[in-house]
């Protein structure tokens, strides 16, 4: 199993590149940031420093939208990092959730996010598209390469997923969301003809290691309102009935409202409804042997990633023991 960190891009920029940089040192491969650069500063600028402070990590957005850049701008983005350090980039990608709502848009459609996904690596890899009904190639581009992965929860667009995309994150930890997405990711691969083990499985869930669970479900209960965002999308649209597990519909009836101003931070007091049942499974706590043990559960099922949000009140030491006692246990 891989190893990537998630961070805010809050300033000052020199603290995340300070993070990523420790993150490399303790054995993790990729760094992610959010992108919604009216709430956190533009992380394309920051990823700069970051390849150049590090030797080997691969960076990129958990996750960009379509809505948010030109796709020529996003593509010749990405171009510009892989020629400068080396096909270190990878795009993650979903409909849009605070950076769009900050401004007072929609989330994209879902065929919005396949075209994005299409002409953007197209683009990004030198290859010629038509944008705006122009033909369009990005002359420069030598060798480039640039993986999308696709964000969902949803049926259609787990569906996508395995139809398009290189990879699949899904931004929670409990195994039986887990099993069910992935295997609605790999059936769809497998009904478009595409090889089912070659799309990358990475699961992205706040972890916390340590003895003290009732702050630690304190520390992170952010992360079942953030994930309530997208799944009261999946109940509008599907109501109560549809093929989503009842492990990821259930919990948000007592969501009344949502505050972005505290997206994705510890105490966010738009998140009261989530209950200590949800946290436990959406994210890890507990002692490292419990991390390992739910990760080597992960795994079982397909999981090729664990990227880490480490937006709480103990993140270094967080680090250090995935470094020390959880990193090396899934990558030996």
């Amino acid at each position: 199993m891989d190893f990537g960190i998630v961070l805010q891009t809050d300033p000052p920029a020199s603290e995340v590149v300070r993070l990523m940089k420790a993150a490399e040192d303790n054995g993790f491969s990729y760094g992610w940031t959010f992108d919604s650069c009216v709430l956190w500063q533009e992380p394309f600028v920051i990823y700069s420093r970051i390849l150049a402070e590090t030797s080997a990590l691969t960076v990129g957005p958990m996750v960009t939208s379509p809505a948010t850049r030109d796709y020529s701008v996003m593509a010749s983005t990405f171009a510009t990092l892989n020629d400068m350090y080396g096909n270190r980039t990878v795009c993650g990608i979903g409909r849009g959730d605070s950076a769009h709502r900050v401004v007072g848009r929609a989330p994209s459609t879902l065929a919005t996010v396949r075209e994005c996904m299409h002409l953007v690596k197209e683009l990004a890899e030198g290859r010629e598209v038509l944008l705006n009904d122009t033909p369009v190639r990005i002359p420069w581009v030598r060798d480039g390469r640039l993986e999308m992965w696709m964000a969902g929860y949803g049926p259609k667009a787990l569906k996508m997923v395995g139809e398009q995309a290189d990879g699949f994150i899904l931004q929670c930890a409990d195994p039986a969301i887990a099993k069910w997405t992935i295997g609605s990711v790999r059936d769809a691969a497998r009904a478009a003809g595409r090889d089912p083990e070659g799309i990358t499985i990475c699961v992205a869930a706040p972890g916390y290691v340590g003895e003290d669970l009732a702050h630690q479900r304190e520390q992170l209960r952010w992360f079942g309102g953030m994930v309530g965002n997208h799944v009261a999308d999946l109940v509008a649209r599907y109501g109560d009935s549809s093929s989503v597990p009842r492990e990821l519909t259930d919990y948000i009836a007592g969501r009344e409202g949502y505050d972005y101003a505290h997206h994705g931070k510890a105490g966010n007091p738009s998140t009261e409804f989530v209950p200590d049942e949800i946290v436990d499974r959406f994210c890890l706590i507990g002692s490292a042997g419990a991390h390992v043990a739910r990760l080597e559960e992960l795994a079982e099922l397909g999981v090729d990633q664990f990227a880490l949000y480490l937006m709480h009140d103990e993140r270094e030491d967080t680090l250090a023991a995935y470094g020390s006692q959880v990193v090396p246990k899934l990558t030996a």
